[in-house]
């Protein structure tokens, strides 16, 4: 017997076989956005994400700072996500994915969630050790907070991680 841990993809990808576009009056237009994915569970995970990580930034540019390095760090952890989790947003949103498949997909986003999710955990520890109860960072770090949170949740919802027993009972 051999287990091993296996990712599975439940979610759009690359690798499987492209949908046929939707059919209607607008033409070509109609295969370029994904009219479906700004109403589907990961693309109201993605937009939530970017506003909690817009407000969390918002939160802690605009309050005075006792620690310049814990909070220059926790802006720039959340801009970082947020632009990266905009540019995962537009790629499902036009299809791009379709059109690049050198690009593993799947596999840049799970890291990018992996990455992303540790980093800001870590921006809203940090911000929340060194806010000595101001109300704008504490509502910068409880948005950090609210955003690893949301991250989390994007990858459980999207990947399926599972132990898979093997069974070596080959007949010859």
């Amino acid at each position: 017997m051999s287990h091993g841990a296996r990712v599975i993809r439940t979610g759009v990808s690359s690798g499987g076989p492209a949908a046929p576009p939707a059919a209607s009056s607008a033409g070509s237009d109609a295969e370029l956005v994904d009219g479906a994915y700004f109403r589907s569970c990961a693309g109201m995970l993605k937009v939530a994400q970017m506003i909690s990580l817009l407000v969390g930034f918002i939160s802690v540019n605009n309050s005075p700072w006792t620690n310049y390095s814990a909070y220059s760090y926790f802006q720039i952890v959340t801009m970082c996500d947020l632009v990266m989790i905009l540019f995962f947003y537009i790629i499902h949103i036009f299809r791009i994915y379709r059109k690049l498949t050198c690009v593993s997909w799947p596999l840049a986003e799970f890291l990018h969630y992996l990455i992303g999710t540790i980093l800001l955990l870590i921006a809203s520890i940090v911000a929340a050790s060194k806010s000595y109860n101001l109300t704008g960072l504490v509502a910068g770090a409880t948005f950090g907070f609210l955003a690893t949170v949301l991250c989390v949740l994007s990858i459980w919802s999207s990947y399926k991680v599972s132990c898979i027993t093997q069974s070596t009972n080959a007949s010859v």
